[in-house]
């Protein structure tokens, strides 16, 4: 899925998991940062712009889902974002919680344009190479199970920011969280009042 689809769900487990956002952050960002294996890809973007030759994409192909899509990756992100953690037990158990549901959700829904195109999990990768999973039904990247399950969670997400008044933003700005908060509510009045018309 895309990372859109796992800041979303991983910030919607993190606001009834953590009761701060500092918590909350750290346990978003452990659903996101199995992605940064895939960075390999702006190597390979500027490669291709520089070398003049056939684009190749070597290092996003020969990393993504295999340094960080395993339990190692899972256990060596959790334990450095429970370092920071004011709950440290309750976040270490959220941060392999959203961790793994970012693996399951690559399992289901992280398939190319092409059928055979598919992305397995690596389990133990990069100490072992099995156990291998995957999932033939895997859905495409850019399907429409894929935005639709993204739209739901901004939705239930910004249901959440209006209830309890916090959003997803806090993981960048507590600030910018306040004032998006406020818009959002201001919204859903002028919205109610509109409907009592």
């Amino acid at each position: 899925m895309s990372p859109l689809t796992h800041f979303l769900g991983s910030w919607l487990v993190a606001s009834v998991a953590a009761d701060n956002p500092r918590d909350r952050t750290l346990i978003t960002l452990a659903g996101v940062l199995p992605d940064a294996d895939g960075l390999g890809i702006v190597v390979d973007v500027v490669h291709n712009l520089t070398s003049g030759k056939e684009p190749t994409y070597y290092y996003y192909q020969q990393y993504h889902h295999l340094l960080l899509h395993g339990w190692p990756g899972a256990i060596l992100i959790s334990l450095i974002l429970t370092g920071f953690a004011r709950k440290k037990p309750r976040v270490l158990i959220w941060c392999l919680v959203t961790y793994h549901l970012h693996l399951l959700c690559d399992l289901v829904g992280s398939r190319g344009p092409d059928v055979g195109d598919l992305w397995p999990i690596c389990y133990s990768e990069p100490l072992f190479r099995h156990p291998i999973w995957f999932w033939k039904g895997q859905w495409r990247l850019d399907g429409w199970q894929n935005m639709t399950i993204t739209l739901a969670l901004l939705g239930i997400s910004i249901w959440v920011a209006v209830k309890r008044g916090f959003s997803f933003v806090e993981v960048f700005s507590g600030r910018a969280d306040k004032v998006f908060v406020q818009v959002l509510r201001k919204w859903f009045i002028r919205a109610g009042k509109g409907l009592c018309i």
